[in-house]
């Protein structure tokens, strides 16, 4: 398997290969964790820190571990990172902790982690899988804030709320009202308006590469049509 450039691993991350957009990946998180950004953000940063730890000790692992045992192995690796993470929260940031509950241990069980650990880490050079942990988890990052973000605002007519859980309570400024009685459409708040939210991103990420693909296309047709002429 050959390793792609530093730039082909963000682009595939970001964009072209997102888990959230494309891959349809960790949906059980990125849908029941976006009711607002803040815990979309908390989210996000736990299982970015998880990918890319994972990534870097999975591809630093390869010589020596067996063919047989490798994905036993991903896993044990998996936990051991997100024991962490739940050890870090709970000590620094226990409301959050509070807040997100069982969704911080189940990121052993993310199909995204271990599907680049298996898919990548374990088949590419250690800056490789480390770059490729940390553009996915970026990619699946923004792709939860922009749900949360939006949720929050059309659901509650809120935004940045509860920021102290994350910031401290310095942040508390940070909550933007959208109406003076901040109230939003109760449908986005509850789980349907995450699917609705996820469609609408899924289907903006398609119109935007249809369009990206409309004028390399009409390059391509006015080159033939030059090449063709005598």
């Amino acid at each position: 398997m050959s390793t792609p450039s530093a730039s082909e691993i963000i682009y595939q991350g970001l964009w072209k290969n997102n888990p959230g957009l494309v891959q349809l990946l960790g949906l059980c998180p990125l849908l029941a964790i976006s009711n607002t950004f803040v815990n979309a953000l908390g989210m996000s940063l736990a299982t970015i820190a998880v990918l890319t730890a994972s990534n870097f000790v999975v591809a630093l692992s390869r010589p020596v571990v067996r063919e047989e045992i490798r994905v036993p192995m991903f896993v044990l690796v998996i936990a051991g990172f997100v024991g962490i993470v739940q050890q870090v929260m709970q000590a620094w940031f226990y409301d959050l902790y509070q807040i997100l509950g069982i969704f911080i241990p189940l990121i052993v069980t993310n199909c995204i982690i271990l599907g680049r650990a298996e898919a990548f880490a374990s088949r590419q050079p250690l800056w490789a899988a480390t770059l490729d942990g940390l553009s996915m988890g970026t990619g699946f990052m923004l792709v939860l804030l922009s749900l949360g973000g939006m949720r929050e605002m059309i659901g509650s007519g809120t935004l940045f709320a509860d920021a102290w859980l994350i910031f401290g309570e310095q942040a508390e400024v940070l909550t933007i009202s959208l109406s003076e009685d901040a109230r939003g459409m109760l449908l986005f708040a509850l789980p349907p308006g995450a699917f609705l939210g996820l469609g609408l991103l899924v289907a903006l990420k398609n119109v935007v590469d249809e369009r990206m693909k409309k004028p390399r296309s009409v390059s391509v047709e006015l080159s033939q049509t030059i090449t063709a002429k005598p």
